[in-house]
């Protein structure tokens, strides 16, 4: 009889793949729970944490073949829904620096939306290999190919994401002090300290899925992207100043989000850092995908 304990392992297995495979927190949850409950309908399973890949990663194809339909009418641009790690949950260590460097590797925001430019099949084999590690002869069996084809679905997905794929600096500590003089500079609308933290080739993308107000088109070039941050912060403080901002680590990389008082949130921003400059801008603000970070009033952080 299997317990919460052994179905434990199959659960954050599930979600790990379906959550890259579709950039969603709430997709990858309900993928997480039916992998598990079909298990639980299995008579036996040798090893169940291989059972969970190769059922989680086909109805992440599957769902993905629908949602893609859906993207390619999203109003403006496409961001993952931002997987947040509170480090004030454990003030001694708030996130475990192995854990927030694979988070920073293989969850980036960045790395999820140059996946976007794969088919679904094309996808799963990418992430099952450079990600889970798995070889091609088990990544043929998933996918329902052959071996041959296996292969090239990763060398073709390689190439596709090869021009998009992220580069970080590795100072984990340099990359928060960094955002932190970045939120200070907005937040006192210090124009010329903003943009020195810039990149010269930074760009700035807004999530707002035509529900709220967000960049339809991306912003570039520090000066502009400065202006529009320090513009929109103005713009919000005016709207609600009492909007509270928490700092947190967003798919690996440090940044905050703006809570308002009734619990819900109003956005989560981050930052790639390359080179000791803040290079990509990325922030959420569509609440269909911030629902899942929607706290009660008076609850504890």
């Amino acid at each position: 009889m299997r317990t919460d304990d052994t179905l434990n392992g199959p659960r954050r297995t599930a979600f790990a793949i379906a959550y890259r495979m579709l950039g969603s927190v709430a997709d990858a949850e309900d993928i997480a729970q039916e992998t598990v409950v079909r298990l639980t309908q299995e008579d036996e399973v040798a090893n169940p944490d291989a059972w969970a890949t190769t059922v989680a990663t086909r109805l992440s194809i599957d769902q993905l073949r629908s949602a893609r339909v859906r993207r390619e009418a999203y109003v403006g641009p496409w961001l993952p829904e931002p997987l947040v790690v509170d480090p004030r949950s454990n003030p001694t260590h708030p996130v475990d620096p192995a854990d927030r460097a694979e988070l920073a590797e293989t969850l980036s925001q960045a790395l999820l939306v140059a996946l976007e430019r794969l088919t679904p099949v094309e996808r799963a084999a990418f992430l099952l290999r450079e990600v889970f590690d798995y070889d091609y002869g088990r990544i043929a069996e998933i996918v329902d190919r052959s071996e041959d084809n296996a292969r090239q679905l990763v060398t073709r997905a390689k190439k596709h994401v090869a021009a998009g794929r992220p580069r970080f600096d590795p100072d984990e500590q340099a990359r928060d002090r960094l955002f932190a003089r970045f939120v200070e500079a907005i937040d006192g609308g210090d124009l010329d300290g903003l943009e020195h933290l810039l990149a010269a080739d930074v760009v700035l993308w807004g999530d707002g899925g035509g529900v709220v107000k967000a960049a339809l088109i991306p912003v570039e070039g520090p000066a502009d992207v400065a202006r529009f941050l320090v513009h929109t912060d103005r713009y919000r403080r005016k709207l609600d100043d009492s909007i509270v901002a928490e700092p947190v680590v967003v798919n690996g990389q440090p940044g905050r989000l703006l809570r308002r008082t009734d619990g819900s949130v109003f956005a989560v921003t981050t930052v790639d850092v390359v080179d000791g400059r803040i290079a990509a801008v990325r922030t959420v603000r569509n609440p269909e995908k911030l629902a899942h970070l929607v706290r009660e009033p008076g609850a504890s952080l």
